[in-house]
């Protein structure tokens, strides 16, 4: 059962990754149409589901495929410097987004 649930977690990053290539698809047709692209919401709309999948996938797929251990710690480390990074770029954006409409 607990390896039922892992992989689910891995599945979900994969959706996740399809739908952030998804969201960049339809960013990139609505400024082929003659739209202006909008920075803030393609973050939101593709960077950063991809990112978060990324991390999803890597934080269960090493353990289910019986890596070794520093295997392991090399990969933990990269998965909390990637979701530092998620994190302070979201709290950036968001906090460009509210001053920008402020002033």
């Amino acid at each position: 059962m607990l390896s039922f649930m892992d992989w689910s977690v891995v599945a979900l990053g994969c959706a996740l990754v399809l739908a952030s290539l998804g969201g960049w698809w339809w960013d990139r047709a609505k400024v082929q149409k003659g739209a202006s692209p909008d920075q803030g919401r393609r973050f939101f709309s593709a960077w950063l589901p991809l990112l978060m999948g990324v991390e999803m996938i890597g934080a269960k797929v090493p353990s289910l495929l019986h890596a070794p251990y520093p295997v392991l710690m090399i990969v933990a480390a990269l998965n909390f410097a990637l979701i530092f990074t998620v994190a302070l770029l979201a709290f950036w954006m968001l906090w460009r987004r509210s001053h920008h409409n402020l002033g």
